[in-house]
């Protein structure tokens, strides 16, 4: 007896994104807007349980006033700072706004550390930073010190100027010393106050902005 031959049939080949070798617009739209809800998701769980300073405000969203009332709460004590130790009343107020995210950030608003100071005393935090190291820039954890207020560490900013680092007692003499902003500015970089490459011109842009060396010239040396 001859054989029935088996009829083919011809099965649709099926799949999320390709159907019959057909893309499948809806499907892909699908899958994007659930990857991009995942990738909120996680952003948000990573931005809940970081510690890290440099994830806080970012300054280009701090608006004027905001940076102005910054300023000036904290204008009297560095004017203060000058008259007792010679640093530029610009420099303090610069360096604070520079390193606190104008006293937005993590470390400055819960902890009052204004200018990112390091410390190994039992009260101090322990938090993720960024540093500038071998051409790029990387995240580490530190310690870093707590202070009461914000005049607290003012006080103890100025303090670190004029009594040096415990390896060298003149080590920030050339920032006291300076006869202007852009002076000391280039001094603090020098001496490696902080790694980043462009520190001096963003301090100095910032003094700049608001034309905080007026406040130096209001006092006499």
């Amino acid at each position: 007896m001859a054989k029935k031959r088996r009829k083919k049939t011809n099965r649709k080949k099926k799949g999320f994104l390709i159907v019959n070798g057909k893309l499948q617009i809806t499907n892909v739209l699908v899958l994007v807007l659930v990857i991009s809800l995942l990738t909120v998701q996680v952003m948000n769980w990573l931005g809940k349980y970081s510690t890290s300073d440099n994830n806080d405000a970012d300054t280009t969203q701090i608006n004027d006033n905001t940076k102005r009332n910054f300023i000036n709460q904290i204008l009297p004590v560095a004017q203060k700072e000058q008259r007792q130790h010679q640093l530029l009343t610009s420099i303090t107020l610069a360096q604070a706004a520079l390193e606190s995210n104008w006293g937005q950030s993590q470390l400055a608003s819960r902890y009052h550390n204004l200018f990112g100071v390091k410390s190994d005393a039992a009260n101090a935090q322990l938090m993720t930073t960024a540093e500038y190291v071998n051409g790029q820039w990387i995240t580490v954890k530190a310690k870093f010190a707590t202070y009461k207020d914000w005049n607290e560490s003012i006080e103890a900013h100025t303090r670190l100027f004029v009594n040096g680092t415990g390896w060298d007692q003149d080590h920030y003499r050339s920032v006291l010393a300076a006869k202007d902003y852009r002076e000391a500015a280039a001094a603090l970089q020098k001496q490696g106050y902080a790694t980043d490459p462009g520190y001096a011109q963003k301090l100095i842009q910032i003094i700049q902005e608001y034309q905080l060396d007026r406040y130096d010239k209001t006092l006499t040396k």
